[in-house]
């Protein structure tokens, strides 16, 4: 799994996914992509077949509630992963590094394939990570 992470998260989440053995994974910026639209970021993650790491999450899922009626992945039937950063407006670069690792140890207890799933690191009231991990396109 290789994961691109976007321009509104630190660059330090890339060298931590290299670190944990994701040696493609990179920054949208590094790419020479900063500023691009989801749309035209969305058309390179599918090329590139990248896991994409965002904050801008009802961007590219949709509503949490209604996952895959809206956002850049709705009309996606096959993407390489999708991992949402779920909490305040500004979450620290030490926060996105504890999100990150919960996120891929998840990944790694389910078998490392993320495949048409999104991954929902989210942060909760009382300072801790929850993450849950669903189908899109859903299963229905």
């Amino acid at each position: 799994m290789k994961l691109l992470i976007d321009e509104c998260l630190s660059p330090q989440l890339a060298l931590r996914a290299q670190q944990e053995g994701h040696g493609e994974s990179s920054h949208v910026v590094w790419l020479g992509k900063a500023g691009w639209k989801d749309w035209e970021l969305k058309a390179f993650i599918l090329q590139e077949d990248w896991t994409f790491v965002t904050v801008n999450s009802v961007d590219f899922r949709g509503p949490k509630v209604n996952p895959g009626s809206a956002g850049e992945y709705a009309d996606i039937d096959l993407h390489a992963g999708l991992i949402c950063f779920n909490g305040p407006d500004f979450i620290d670069r030490d926060m996105q590094i504890a999100m990150l690792d919960a996120a891929l140890e998840m990944i790694e207890d389910q078998g490392g394939d993320l495949v048409n799933k999104v991954v929902e690191v989210t942060l909760a009231d009382d300072g801790g990570i929850e993450i849950e991990i669903h189908a899109l396109p859903s299963e229905d």
